[in-house]
């Protein structure tokens, strides 16, 4: 057994996407047999990180974002003469690496980096058109679900509803690529028309200026609330009393928690037409997808009307999940980067 360690700008209790994934990942290593240790990156300094880090002597390290913790697992794998492996974000790929403040700490760190992985071969294309010389080190490893010690979420308690509701869950932290106000117009005569309508945002404020735009629109909008962040236990509970789940974001990291999640508990997903959604949702076929205000009402109107619509999308999306990202693709393809770059190294 050889020691992993994993450093991540976030780790759990987060509900952000970053920390999701990595305590899955983790608790599934660790399943494995791996010796794998997690440093939050929120919640501990660089200098005590680098100093527990050198103490554990890791064979490996691992760096879920390439600007946010990147640049320290570069200095630590060169110091401990070990592997880098880099899993690569939506902020990373899709906004840092063009960022001019940004985009040198970014390709630093992948040109650095052993192996860099991606969720989806769209990642893949996109930083490999700006470094060419990065795309031979390149894994694609999907993402996958899982929902371990599940428990209830009492939506009567947090917004008591019409029992013949139709309730849109926006599961996302509130922050400007995800979009949290764009459906709000678009929606504002079908929920007059149609009082059973709801909108219910889940999750965190991660901008505090989107979360004050998003509380000021919704000030005059009774038929849409946000509930604040749920603990991610508590989410596969909250999909499950969902009869559409809405991702409005203008990029993804190759493909959403949210979505794979909601497609899981087998719920109906109408998502933004962008690379990161395509992954997962085939339009008609596991969901529907939008590309404008005009296309998410009408792609809205279909969902609320048409409840066999709904049930037809929840089972085809689910059966896509189950039958091409369980849990084990996604352990599978990181046990064998680890395996190659450790006998690489020891050789």
């Amino acid at each position: 057994m050889y020691r992993l360690a994993v450093l991540t700008p976030f780790a759990a209790p987060s509900v952000r996407g970053n920390a999701i994934t990595v305590s899955r990942v983790v608790r599934g290593l660790r399943e494995r047999g791996l010796d794998a240790r997690v440093w939050d990156g929120s919640s501990t300094s660089e200098s005590a990180i680098a100093r527990e880090v050198e103490a554990e002597r890791p064979a490996l390290i691992h760096a879920f974002h390439a600007f946010r913790v990147g640049p320290l697992a570069l200095r630590l794998a060169r110091r401990l003469e070990v592997p880098l492996v880099v899993t690569l974000t939506g902020t990373d790929a899709n906004h840092d690496l063009f960022d001019p403040d940004r985009a040198a700490t970014v390709r630093r760190v992948l040109e650095g980096a052993a192996t860099v992985t991606a969720f989806h071969d769209s990642i893949v294309e996109r930083v490999a058109a700006a470094l060419p010389d990065v795309r031979r080190r390149f894994v694609v490893v999907p993402q996958a679900v899982r929902f371990d010690d599940a428990v209830p979420f009492d939506l009567d308690a947090a917004w008591p509803l019409p029992a013949d509701r139709v309730l849109i869950v926006f599961p996302a932290g509130i922050r400007e690529v995800k979009a949290p106000r764009m459906p709000l117009a678009p929606l504002d005569a079908l929920a007059a028309a149609d009082p059973r309508l709801r909108l219910a945002y889940a999750g965190p404020i991660l901008d505090p200026e989107e979360g004050a735009a998003l509380a000021d629109a919704l000030a005059t909008r009774p038929w849409a609330r946000h509930l604040g962040a749920v603990p991610h236990a508590q989410m596969a509970s909250l999909l499950a009393q969902a009869d559409v789940v809405l991702n409005c974001s203008i990029s993804e990291g190759g493909m959403a928690n949210s979505v794979l999640e909601a497609l899981t508990c087998g719920r109906a997903v109408l998502a933004s037409d962008i690379p990161g959604n395509r992954a997962l949702i085939e339009d008609g076929v596991t969901g529907l997808l939008f590309d404008s205000p005009e296309r998410l009402r009408a792609n809205t109107e279909r969902l609320v009307h048409d409840p066999a619509l709904r049930a037809h999308f929840g089972r085809a999306g689910r059966a896509r999940v189950e039958r091409e990202y369980p849990p084990a693709r996604e352990l599978d393809g990181y046990v064998a980067v680890y395996r190659d770059l450790v006998e690489v190294a020891s050789a």
